[in-house]
């Protein structure tokens, strides 16, 4: 009998703890949630459905690594191609690229085929995936961005 009446009030205890704990945590994180996860949600679908795209049409050439193959396609990962000029990236991915580039000293020859073909969302999505993976940090790019580009670009 006093045992059932100790691990009732231990039972009574701990959900007490537990409810108070609860009620001063759940404002701060409310508030620290509702502002940040739909940037962050946003973001990460990005990425998620980038990873298809970049599966399906980049990682023959660039590895699903992202390393490249050495004097022929290059690498994604930390390039200025990469984390710099968002407009010459998109470019690349719209019109390809037919002669060699240097990247960081050294030069890659193979040719890309232009992917004018991917819709602006899976353009934006693929580069802001590579942007964020292969050691790579860096703002996300958007359809909008892409529009603009592609819209530029027939001028």
């Amino acid at each position: 009998m006093v045992n059932k009446l100790i691990a009732s009030l231990l039972l009574v205890l701990v959900m007490s703890i537990s409810a108070f704990a609860q009620s001063k945590s759940k404002a701060p994180v409310k508030k620290a949630v509702s502002k940040a996860a739909p940037v962050a949600a946003g973001m990460q679908n990005s990425i998620n459905n980038g990873k298809v795209v970049y599966t399906q049409y980049c990682a023959v050439c660039h590895q699903a690594d992202g390393l490249g193959v050495p004097g022929l396609n290059p690498p994604l990962s930390k390039t200025v191609y990469v984390l710099g000029d968002q407009t010459r990236l998109i470019n690349i991915v719209l019109k390809g690229l037919s002669e060699g580039v240097e990247i960081d000293g050294e030069t890659y020859s193979n040719v890309m085929p232009a992917m004018a073909f991917l819709t602006d969302q899976q353009v934006a999505d693929v580069l802001t995936y590579v942007r964020n993976s292969f050691q790579n940090k860096a703002s996300a790019i958007t359809a909008a961005q892409v529009k603009a580009v592609r819209a530029n670009s027939k001028k």
